[in-house]
């Protein structure tokens, strides 16, 4: 600490007040202006008057930064060395400066001795600029301005709302009760406009439910009320008292507005707090001990595995069952497919989509969204489908006439057994070799040096329909290499496909959007290229989304709530259907690219 500031008041019974000011610095600056180390509130002090410096050989040096100087030990001056341990006095209009030592610290008291001075005369500087004398007494402006905030935002406003209680419409002009609006509308309230009584039905009473539900009908309860009630967590001191406050003012529990806060501003209206939900979640099944919902307070910290709803057993209709991603589930779709053989850069299958590139718009070996492509919403992805997807590839030709290849009937294995039938009742295929009727199209993958593309005959006797009926269901062949086949008892060619489900949405419980995860690659999450076999699941664990995704108040790249995934009052069709509409998802996208330059 090399300087010490005592600033010396006085109470107006004469008591003296003292506050000290360490400076560690080795100069300070003396004037009116507010950041000087010394104020002195005195116009007869320029804004920057003096500065104090601290010389190596412990000796003050003062010097005039303006016009004005200062009195030193009675003698006015505009510059002055001054030994500190001798002491010295300074003047500044009406303020007192005395220097001192004190072990080695240069201590600078300051008192204001004399009233402050306007360079002119002598007067309070309080008074220097007040309109005393041409205004009413302060009394009489109070009472005047209290009247007229009475009657500008209380019964101007109680009298437009009442004058408008029965009107059909309200004027799209200025009404005084929008003066109690806390903010503008969101977009989902949007349309309202300035009617106020769409909602305030009645005058210094809260937003009742009743006002909700007369638009949205087929909202319904998040769970039976009775356990609704018995899952809250209990309320703390402070929590009963508000509660009790609330209640009296008619504001019951589990009101709408608790959740759906409006006049918030413009735009989407803001999602649930995580507190809303993790209030009765972090802890539910102390409460509801019959509970079969794990609890989830938050997604970054306490949060379960994911349990995706897939199919265990194939039928009509198929067994559908939930099951964590840490029991590693196997769907049964009744589908043969393996991802890494079609994701391969170097095998057949690559060689094949560069061949086709130009006819299909593939790249020189497959990707992801050359078979799955997204749904219009944005949201999942559309059904894979044998004609639109698979037949660029599978074709099921047996023979080509012309510039027509004559296929098989996909998805019908009677019409596939009468078709071989007929073809053959015909003559069989034609006497050149198959390879030169189809003009060389060949299987991808391991088969690609062998046998024809459509080559469910291989080695067969061509001269028995039986034997291509065999060989088209059996191993090697294509309805069996992507399909399970059912035999048929001996002497019967009764063959059975089972039927292919595909699971749509795997994420029941919870909302998933591609569509905003656009900016990352489908293999950042879904390991496909190591999957060999369709019945693995490959959707990615809660350790994976944790990478971008933590508890709202966290300090993760996207801080995300309980309401981000899950929906209070799900229906019928959630979480299938899209939980945005076009104008959020687009700000969600404005955000996620905000966000993205950010971290780069």
């Amino acid at each position: 600490m090399t300087f010490l500031v005592r600033q010396i008041s006085r109470t107006s019974d004469g008591r003296e007040i003292i506050r000290a000011y360490p400076h560690d610095v080795r100069e300070i600056i003396i004037g009116r202006e507010a950041s000087c180390e010394i104020h002195l509130t005195d116009l007869a002090v320029e804004m920057r008057h003096a500065r104090l410096t601290l010389q190596a050989n412990g000796k003050l040096e003062i010097a005039a930064l303006a016009g004005l100087g200062f009195e030193v030990d009675g003698r006015y001056t505009s510059q002055a060395i001054i030994e500190p341990a001798g002491g010295a006095e300074m003047r500044f209009g009406g303020h007192l400066l005395v220097i001192s030592e004190e072990d080695a610290v240069v201590v600078i008291t300051v008192e204001r001795v004399e009233v402050l001075s306007d360079s002119t005369k002598e007067r309070d500087e309080i008074g220097l600029f007040t309109l005393r004398g041409v205004l009413p007494s302060r009394r009489i402006m109070a009472w005047a301005l209290s009247v007229i905030v009475l009657l500008a935002l209380l019964v101007w406003p109680i009298h437009t709302f009442y004058n408008y209680q029965n009107s059909e419409k309200r004027p799209t002009a200025f009404h005084a009760d929008s003066l109690w609006s806390s903010g503008s509308l969101s977009s989902a309230h949007a349309g309202l406009g300035m009617n106020c009584q769409s909602c305030h039905t009645e005058a210094f009473v809260a937003v009742r439910d009743s006002s909700c539900v007369s638009c949205h009908k087929d909202v319904h309860d998040h769970a039976d009320p009775k356990r609704l009630k018995l899952a809250k967590a209990p309320l703390d001191w402070d929590g009963k008292i508000s509660r009790k406050i609330a209640d009296s003012f008619s504001r019951p529990e589990g009101r709408c507005v608790e959740c759906h806060t409006e006049h918030e501003g413009a735009g989407p209206m803001e999602d649930t707090k995580q507190q809303f939900c993790s209030s009765c979640h972090t802890d539910m099944n102390k409460r509801l001990t019959d509970t079969k919902l794990a609890n989830a307070g938050d997604f970054g910290t306490a949060h379960p595995q994911f349990k995706p709803t897939v199919i265990t057993a194939a039928g009509s209709p198929p067994k559908w069952e939930r099951i964590s991603l840490d029991q590693k589930p196997v769907e049964d779709s009744g589908l043969k497919f393996p991802h890494n053989v079609h994701l391969s850069k170097t095998n057949g299958v690559a060689r094949m989509a560069a061949r086709l590139g130009k006819q299909y718009d593939f790249g020189q070996a497959l990707e992801c969204k050359d078979c799955h492509v997204k749904t219009p919403d944005g949201v999942g992805f559309k059904p894979i489908d044998m004609e639109q997807n698979c037949s660029q590839c599978h074709n099921l030709g047996i023979e080509k006439i012309g510039n027509t290849v004559r296929t098989l009937r996909h998805g019908d294995p009677k019409m596939v057994v009468a078709d071989l039938r007929a073809f053959y009742r015909a003559g069989g295929p034609y006497r050149v070799s198959t390879q030169q009727s189809m003009e060389g199209r060949r299987r991808p993958g391991d088969y690609a040096r062998s046998q024809p593309y459509y080559a469910y005959f291989g080695s067969v006797n061509y001269g028995r329909a039986d034997s291509a009926i065999r060989a088209v269901f059996s191993k090697g062949g294509a309805c069996y290499d992507c399909h399970k086949v059912i035999a048929p008892p001996a002497g019967s060619d009764n063959w059975q496909v089972q039927k292919v489900y595909q699971t749509s949405r795997f994420m029941t419980k919870g909302w998933f959007d591609h569509d905003a995860h656009d900016t990352e690659t489908c293999s950042s999450c879904h390991a496909a290229k190591k999957s060999g076999s369709a019945s693995e699941v490959l959707l990615p664990g809660i350790k994976t989304c944790r990478t971008c995704h933590g508890g709202e108040a966290s300090n993760a790249d996207v801080p995300s709530s309980c309401a981000m995934c899950h929906s209070f009052h799900a229906d019928e069709g959630s979480p299938w259907v899209p939980k945005f509409d076009m104008t959020r998802k687009r700000e969600l996208s404005k955000a996620r690219v905000e966000n993205n330059k950010v971290r780069t």
